[in-house]
């Protein structure tokens, strides 16, 4: 009751000073006063009044309230041990032999889950795997592909247009994670650099024929990594 005769009273102190109705202001009155009311309420969140002394500040800890004993207090001031540990670690590098990989005569091995060139799988058939369900499109956030798809005779949908504006992608793998019939991959390739711009804007063939291509190498990795899926 106190609450309605509060907002009743500012909004007719409103409507007088403004000249408009009164009912212009109870609505919007009555939303504020219900917003601060909840507000005082939310002492949780926002505490009343001015934080106390040393807010959320640790309090310093004395040279007897240390849990380290004297002998290691003693040891790191006098004797310097940390620093003689870091040298130690710096000494120990030092001498071993450098890990050293004359590319591209020699190669590093190379994780299951390395996202390189894109490919397109087939069934051992030869029938292509992608249902053009455009999961992968949607997932890009990229923006970087572009799918076009018709239903054949049978029912099933097939892609008529499957292009990767590879100078877009930002290899995420998000494509691969999506798809649920492991048709678009993302292989083991890294050695695709090109002189044009355009060699880079990757269609259904070219997909498919690196799909071909990597296929042993393609099928090793999901089964690497299918435990972990």
């Amino acid at each position: 009751m106190l609450a309605r005769q509060t907002v009743l009273g500012t909004a007719r102190g409103l409507s007088a000073r403004s000249g408009l109705p009164i009912s212009t202001y109870v609505p919007v009155t009555a939303a504020t006063s219900v917003t601060a009311a909840m507000t005082s309420l939310r002492t949780y969140a926002t505490p009343a009044g001015t934080p106390i002394s040393r807010f959320r500040i640790k309090p310093k800890r004395t040279w007897d309230q240390d849990p380290t004993s004297t002998l290691d207090k003693m040891g790191k001031f006098f004797l310097l041990t940390e620093m003689a540990r870091g040298m130690y670690i710096l000494m120990e590098q030092f001498f071993r032999p450098p890990y050293t990989i004359y590319y591209p005569f020699e190669k590093g091995p190379i994780s299951p889950r390395f996202r390189g060139e894109h490919a397109l799988r087939r069934y051992p058939t030869g029938e292509e795997r992608c249902i053009a369900c455009k999961l992968c499109e949607a997932a890009c956030p990229a923006q970087a592909i572009t799918i076009e798809a018709e239903e054949r005779a049978d029912g099933s949908r097939r892609t008529t247009r499957y292009d990767i504006d590879m100078t877009k992608c930002i290899y995420c793998g998000f494509c691969q994670e999506s798809c649920p019939v492991d048709a678009i991959v993302e292989g083991p390739n890294a050695e695709y650099a090109t002189e044009t711009r355009e060699e880079l804007l990757y269609n259904k063939e070219k997909l498919l024929a690196n799909g071909d291509k990597w296929e042993p190498e393609l099928a090793a990795a999901i089964r690497a990594d299918a435990p972990y899926r």
